[in-house]
């Protein structure tokens, strides 16, 4: 295969196509089909399971793996971003982790409460295999674009990586829906769940195959650098966010403004992990059937609405200014949450669906480029974004946890949900705080 050059339109759009293979991921297993397949295995009126010695909820169990797997991507990313910058084959570590992740979705065909640890071994791995390939993935960005060509090639990648989940998510929608069409034999509610196995299987397969195209263009890595794996590499990354932990404390304005980030995404990433969790277990739906299908409809319409939140928070934050914006998204969210425990009726949960799509959309696009703003002149930005990303993940741990105990001990999710508006009503407070810079904020 040719070895193509920096800049090349090309292999600007292998690197991008990684986003259309490994997207199916985040949608259909954490988001969509896994949640629905995990709460079906358990009788309605038992949700309850012994494993690890202790006696666990079903979905506080699966807050406390999920937690246990950002604690180890958090702790891993700065070891693998050290590895990043300083070994020649940064391909052969990305492949590792997605063929890591890939398989483990496989893996997820088998997942029975008998093969329980098992199954969470999967779940666990998968979750360690997309966030680890990332990182590698996200480093290329330097070496295959210009300055210049970054931020569109970026954009394109997020483009493509919504419209292949999305394609393969109503692909599966329909397996799920009518199994017959596709050979799927049993009782409609045999044939559900098979569905819903059979689309883990075509997860780990559309990630194993899209991503093939990428590796096809993508360099080895950094030719420039020989050396080999020591141990100054190694702790490069964790040095990196030392020095940008120093940096924060000689700017205030920054330093509020990732305060504040850290405590509001630590309630918005949890919500949108356990929301399909949450709709299964709360949600008066009148067959398992219509829950089923209502809950998949509901992740579909998210998707649908936060590129319409995207848009409309963009537009806000040029008229209004980046943070009054995120306080008004802020309070919506602290709304929605203190909503949750009321809502019981399918209507009304398609109804807030809605609204947490136009503020999903607009918290997670506006809160970076407001961080993006805020950086200082420098032209080592990939260490504020690798600090960035771990600060974001240590508060999803943190969030994940208060939720899997909040769960955990009262048999509800619904008082969780409450006390995750405690969190963005703090993240209003430390927003209004942030001193005025009007260029910018």
């Amino acid at each position: 295969m040719e070895t193509l050059r920096k800049g090349d339109k090309k292999l600007l759009n292998a690197w991008a196509f990684y986003d259309w293979a490994n997207s199916a991921y985040p949608l259909v297993v954490s988001s969509a089909i896994f949640p629905i397949f995990y709460n079906a295995l358990f009788d309605d009126d038992n949700p309850y399971l012994d494993v690890f010695g202790f006696h666990f909820k079903n979905s506080a169990l699966i807050s406390f793996v999920t937690a246990l797997g950002f604690l180890v991507v958090a702790f891993i990313s700065p070891f693998l971003s050290g590895i990043a910058d300083y070994v020649g084959n940064k391909k052969a570590f990305m492949q590792f982790f997605c063929y890591l992740g890939a398989f483990s979705c496989i893996g997820l065909y088998w997942f029975s409460l008998e093969n329980i640890y098992f199954g969470l071994l999967f779940y666990f791995l998968g979750l360690i295999g997309f966030w680890g390939s990332l990182v590698f993935y996200n480093s290329y960005l330097p070496d295959i674009a210009f300055e210049e060509q970054q931020d569109a090639i970026s954009a394109k990648g997020y483009s493509m990586g919504y419209l292949g989940s999305v394609l393969l998510l109503i692909v599966n929608l329909a397996m799920v829906m009518k199994p017959t069409l596709f050979g799927i034999s049993g009782t409609p509610g045999e044939a559900a769940m098979k569905a819903m196995r059979y689309s883990f299987i075509t997860v780990g397969i559309w990630w194993l195959l899209f991503s093939q195209y990428t590796y096809l263009y993508l360099p080895k890595g950094n030719h420039k650098v020989k050396e080999k794996i020591t141990k100054a590499v190694l702790f490069n990354g964790f040095n990196e966010l030392k020095k940008v932990w120093a940096l924060l404390q000689q700017n205030k304005i920054l330093k509020g403004y990732l305060g504040s980030f850290f405590v509001y995404s630590m309630a918005v990433q949890t919500v949108m992990l356990i929301a399909t969790y949450f709709g299964a277990q709360e949600i008066e739906w009148k067959t398992e059937s219509d829950s089923t299908t209502g809950l998949i409809i509901c992740i579909l319409v998210i998707q649908l609405v936060a590129i319409l939140g995207a848009f409309i928070t963009s537009k806000s934050s040029a008229k209004y200014g980046n943070i009054p914006t995120l306080i008004v998204i802020n309070s919506i969210w602290l709304l929605l949450c203190i909503s949750a425990y009321f809502i019981t009726q399918p209507g009304t949960f398609y109804f807030m669906a809605g609204i947490v799509g136009l503020v999903m959309g607009g918290i997670q696009s506006l809160s970076r480029s407001t961080y993006s703003k805020l950086l200082p002149e420098t032209e080592d930005t990939a260490s504020f974004f690798s600090f960035y990303d771990v600060a974001e993940k240590i508060g999803i741990v943190i969030g994940m946890v208060v939720y899997g105990l909040i769960d955990q001990i009262t048999g509800s999710p619904r008082l969780a949900m409450v006390f995750l508006a405690l969190f963005f009503a703090i993240g209003i407070v430390l927003l209004r705080k942030i001193p005025k810079k009007d260029s910018v904020l």
